[in-house]
């Protein structure tokens, strides 16, 4: 099921600046019973990303429109905007109009509850400051590290800066809790800020849990009380164990995803409203 330009389709042209140079920027959302999870602060996000990378991020109610076209029940959306078509060469030209695309596929496989089975990966994340916090089309890098693995007991792999600092999972945020405080890695120089990293930092506020970005170790998150990952398909998932580490249930687990669950209503979307 996928639309693009509003228009039910397949296939973009091989000039689009998406295929010759993943020139483009994403999102991925969840959708359940026709809600869409924190749907506002997706599309902020969103049209952030264009901004960032020089590109007019579609109207949000151009968006709904498309989703509303697709009518979906439960299922991953992706949202993708794309520079537009151009000849061969890194140069934008002045007539370069952005094409979106909207498709729905099945949600992935549900993480395990009691948490996530997590590796590190040897390839190091790419250092570029313009594009850090970005969700732009080119994941060389993230398709490099999730082929280090193919043992389907191990749900992620955790990237390491140039500097050798924890920076995120292959598709996920990263959080490490220590006593009453969240800490997660700095993203200035590398990495995607993710929508559901922003969504904890407010339940944890809300829960009277302080949550500072950080430049963290390995020791570090080796150390922790507890830790956890998060996107928008899995929500929060505990770490059950990294490299010969441990974790049991922890205290605040139930107390944050209490608070998730409590956000995720008041922030769901649902396609059908007018």
């Amino acid at each position: 099921m996928k639309m693009i330009n509003g228009v039910a389709g397949e296939a973009l042209a091989l000039a689009d600046r998406a295929f010759q140079f993943g020139d483009g920027v994403f999102r991925t959302l969840r959708c359940d019973a026709g809600g869409i999870r924190f749907w506002a602060r997706q599309y902020a996000k969103l049209a952030a990303d264009c901004a960032a990378l020089g590109i007019a991020a579609p109207p949000r109610e151009v968006l709904e429109a498309d989703i509303r076209q697709l009518a979906p029940q439960d299922g991953a959306i992706k949202l993708i905007v794309t520079r537009g078509e151009s000849q061969r060469g890194y140069a934008v030209p002045d007539a370069c109009t952005p094409n979106r695309v909207v498709q729905v596929s099945a949600l992935p496989p549900v993480w395990p509850a009691e948490g996530a089975r997590v590796r590190w990966c040897d390839i190091r994340a790419g250092w570029q400051p313009a594009l850090a916090g970005v969700k732009h089309l080119n994941r060389l890098e993230n398709v490099l590290a999730r082929r280090e693995w193919s043992d389907p007991a191990i749900q992620e792999g955790l990237l390491l800066d140039r500097d050798g600092h924890v920076l995120e999972g292959v598709m996920s945020n990263v959080l490490a809790l220590s006593g009453r405080v969240l800490f997660t890695p700095r993203l200035d120089d590398a990495g995607v800020a993710g929508v559901m990293r922003s969504v904890v930092a407010d339940v944890a506020a809300r829960n009277g849990i302080a949550i500072r970005e950080k430049v963290l170790t390995p020791a570090a998150v080796m150390a922790a009380d507890r830790l956890y990952l998060c996107n928008s398909l899995i929500g929060l998932v505990p770490v059950r164990e990294l490299s010969g580490q441990h974790w049991g249930v922890h205290a605040l687990d139930s107390v944050l995803q209490a608070g998730l669950a409590v956000m995720t209503e008041e922030e769901t979307w649902y396609s059908s409203e007018p």
